[in-house]
């Protein structure tokens, strides 16, 4: 009969685990690895939240109600409004103000850029402005044109003083001469930010047309924050209208946005990794069932129950979990602090502040690293639960194997639905497609996962046949290791699958996207050097003009920022360039003129199907501003993605466009015949040093520079994936390991009869390279089919190009075999010195 008490199956668990201690670092390390992920996540990013909450509570102090422009992309407010603003019953000041993007010139002659915001602004005497007036540590604020203050920031990063003369790039006006007169304290930690103050009647010349300011601030006096907001929305129709409790939310929940989708792109990998983990996690109490089945038995046959004994497995992960999970959650709070070292070490720019660890992070780490245990160690539990006492009496670790048939039915089946989502889901474009693709992807990862283990025979045979038979009789014996339990070596390699099948999708986008990149400039941009800026800016006003007076240039031709209007009630985004595009672009006209003069404009083939447009269709177009200018159709030109749907004048586009958006995105040079384009070179970067921040690039280094941003981003991800395929290396070793033990007679007999301890190591090792070889095909052949869906969906996006990294799927191959070994050193020297007559006399 069944005790009822369950202090004795406790103490199993406990001195279990207690005597099994390597075994349960390696398991617990697969849960803090992921745990951390997970907890780092979270306390870096409330971390961020709560240091930019106290940059925005300081935004709008002082400010009854701040108003604004409702359109995003206007010149902003009409310097009437003033006026209006004045006469609003309630109105007892009114403060306007302007800013726009800068880049600061710092004391050795280089554009001081630190990833954060660099921006320029107007400043108002304490008469005149609204709110408290900054902090001056250092010097005064600006008086007159030509002076500017600077934040202690950027005084830093800059190595200026109180009267140094330095310069100023204002993207949309080109380069002013400044003298530093004074330097002001924010109130709080603003990281890289760069904060330029300008004199009034300057500020304005910079950055805007002279007739708008950015927003109005308004004091009032005897009347609450609502009712004078309220009053100035009716005086003023269709302007933003908001109390500075209101500006302080909205800037906090922008932020909030932003961050949140850092968030969940940070938890997605911590996902990724305690996924990865569940299968490590799995595997190994499978292991340790088998290996304590007549243990096991043995408790039944003595009077524990059913229940008694899974719950004695469940106790097992429940206590690794928690332990897990604690470490997980201190090593988390370090993961953040090295993150924000890491980041601050690149000068990213972002503010820096305690680290906050809220209870919800405490909460979830422990909850979902418990769970996760608890969840994976479910199906052996229960398996445990089912030992017969009479298991006591068979041979040790037998055990009875359900047939394969059936899970490798379904894999097929599953299978057979995932080949046909993603061929079905490339043939589209857009969501719907790319959802397809998705499905189709899950459903191949569901077979692999059922099918793995009957795939693993063949496969793994093979590798052994190929990779082994130089070794003789070792690499037959390592061969036969790896096959003989399929559904181990499967669960041991499924968690490497899961991780380089991550890697090549995200191979496939990063070579693809270069691909696509690289065609669109050998095909489309037939000019010999491209003039480039940083990427918040853009290429500096005048650029274009420096250049263009050479004598070695046939022309220079600046692409404008998107034009942003609206057509037909619906908001649209055309180009602009400054001049002819014979020689610079593979511009190919269908129909019509392509002289771009005047109030006209051209579009594509495409568009002007869509839309009916023909040669001599006129267009209203109505800016941010509400200005309506109508171009004429002249021309139109076969489909070209450089240029976009349509394309105006510079004429129009200086009607449609605010004055503080007139820098350019790039410039486009062509040479004259028989030009030395070295020479040429030398030339334009004479002609654009004192705008600092120019490049100058040939087609090559222009697309190497792409293809340098596209490799960033991709370095990001593969070091956050990285983690998942570091648990699925732990679970090679654990695996491993527990391997070891279980043949531990098995080995000591192999000793017996003559085995060196060299080639018992050679024999671990050619058996874990096999079960990562196996892994990383799978997850390679996976990742590429998946990548190709997916990037097949996006062609409307202009990644049209399909390309795999044969050169990373190759090193990822040969790299696992690598891995394979090193995760095999330690069992390997385990088994090496297993003592022959120990293990055989071990009943």
């Amino acid at each position: 009969m069944a005790t009822t008490s369950s202090a004795p199956m406790r103490k199993v668990s406990l001195r279990n685990l207690a005597a099994h201690k390597v075994r349960l670092a390696l398991t617990v390390l697969s849960v803090v690895l992921g745990t951390a992920f997970v907890a780092g996540s979270f306390v870096f990013t409330d971390t961020l939240q709560r240091t930019f909450d106290s940059i925005t509570e300081t935004t709008a102090q002082g400010v009854d109600v701040r108003v604004s422009s409702a359109e995003e992309d206007s010149s902003g407010l009409p310097l009437t409004d003033l006026d209006i603003l004045t006469r609003v019953e309630g109105v007892q000041a009114v403060a306007p103000a302007v800013s726009g993007q800068i880049v600061l010139i710092g004391s050795d002659g280089a554009a001081v850029q630190t990833g954060a915001p660099s921006i320029g602004q107007s400043y108002l005497p304490p008469g005149q402005a609204i709110g408290e007036p900054e902090n001056y540590v250092e010097g005064s604020p600006p008086t007159q044109v030509g002076q500017i203050a600077v934040n202690t920031g950027a005084a830093e990063q800059a190595q200026l003083a109180v009267g140094d003369t330095t310069k100023v790039l204002v993207p949309a006006r080109g380069m002013i001469d400044v003298t530093v007169s004074g330097i002001y304290d924010p109130g709080s930690h603003t990281g890289g930010f760069i904060g330029a103050s300008f004199v009034d009647s300057q500020a304005r010349e910079l950055f805007t047309d002279g007739k708008h300011v950015e927003y109005i601030d308004v004091a009032g006096n005897g009347v609450s924050q609502a009712e004078l907001r309220d009053r100035i929305a009716q005086a003023l129709p269709g302007v933003k209208a908001q109390t500075g409790d209101e500006v302080r939310a909205e800037a906090k929940a922008v932020v909030t946005e932003d961050l949140e989708f850092v968030n969940y792109f940070l938890l997605a990998f911590g996902a990724i990794a305690l996924l990865v983990g569940t299968f490590i996690i799995y595997n190994t109490f499978s292991m340790i069932v088998a290996q304590r089945l007549r243990e096991l038995a043995l408790l039944r046959a003595i009077g524990a129950g059913r229940r008694q004994v899974g719950r004695s497995v469940v106790l097992e992960a429940l206590v690794i979990g928690v332990i897990g999970s604690v470490i997980g959650l201190f090593a988390g709070t370090g993961l953040a602090y090295g993150l924000q070292a890491l980041l601050n070490s690149f000068d990213v720019g972002l503010p820096e502040g305690p680290l906050q660890l809220e209870p919800r992070t405490v909460v979830v780490t422990l909850v979902l690293g418990v769970l996760v245990t608890t969840i994976s160690a479910y199906a052996p539990a229960r398996r445990a639960s089912k030992v017969p006492p009479v298991a006591a009496m068979r041979e040790e670790f037998a055990s009875s194997r359900d047939s394969l048939h059936v899970r490798t039915s379904a894999g097929v089946a599953l299978a057979v639905l995932g080949v046909a989502g993603l061929l079905i889901g490339a043939q589209g474009t857009g969501g719907a497609a790319a959802t397809i693709v998705g499905a189709g992807a899950l459903a191949l990862i569901l077979a692999v996962l059922f099918a793995a283990p009957a795939l693993s025979r063949p496969v793994v045979g093979a590798l052994g046949t190929v990779f082994a038979k130089p070794f003789g009789p070792v690499g037959r014996l390592a061969r036969t290791n790896a096959v003989r339990n399929p559904r181990r070596t499967a669960a041991t390699a499924f968690a490497l699958t899961l991780g380089l099948m991550l890697v090549s999708v995200i191979g496939m986008f990063g070579s693809s996207a270069k691909a696509s990149v690289n065609k669109l400039v050998d095909v489309g941009v037939t000019a010999d050097y491209v003039l480039t800026g940083p990427a918040q800016i853009g290429v500096p006003s005048g650029v274009a003009a420096a250049v263009r007076n050479l004598a070695d240039v046939q022309s220079s031709v600046a692409s404008r920022v998107p034009v942003r209007v609206t057509i037909d009630g619906e908001k649209e985004q055309g180009a602009s360039f400054d001049g002819s595009l014979e020689g610079v672009l593979d511009y190919r006209l269908v129909e019509g003129s392509a002289d771009l003069t005047g109030n006209h404009m051209t579009v594509s083939q495409t568009t002007a199907d869509e839309k009916g447009w023909t040669v001599g269709t006129t267009v209203p177009m109505t800016s941010a501003d509400g200005r309506v200018v109508t171009p004429e159709v002249i021309g139109i030109f076969e489909d070209n993605q450089i240029v976009g749907p349509w394309m105006v004048s510079d004429e129009v586009y200086r009607e449609a466009m605010p004055a503080a958006t007139l820098p350019d995105l790039f410039v486009l040079i062509d040479a004259r015949p028989g030009t030395d384009l070295a020479q040429l070179r030398g030339e334009l970067e004479s002609a654009t040093k004192r705008f600092v921040v120019v490049q100058v690039q040939d087609l090559e280094e222009f697309k190497g520079a792409q293809a340098e941003q596209i490799d960033t981003v991709m370095g990001v991800l593969y070091g956050l994936l990285a983690l998942a395929v570091v648990i699925a290396i732990l679970g090679i070793v654990n695996t491993l390991a527990l391997s070891v033990v279980e043949r531990r007679r098995e080995i000591g007999m192999l000793r017996a009869v003559g085995m060196q301890r060299t080639q018992m190591r050679r024999t671990i090792y050619l058996e874990s390279m096999l079960i990562a070889v196996f892994g990383a095909g799978v997850g390679v052949i996976l990742g590429i089919a998946f990548g190709w869906g997916f990037v097949s969906t996006l062609k409307e996006e202009g990644l049209d190009q399909v390309a795999v990294p044969w050169g990373q799927v190759v090193a990822m191959l040969l790299g696992s075999g690598v891995v394979g070994v090193f995760a095999a050193l330690w069992p390997a020297i385990r088994a090496a010195r297993t003592r022959p007559l120990e293990a055989i006399a071990d009943l």
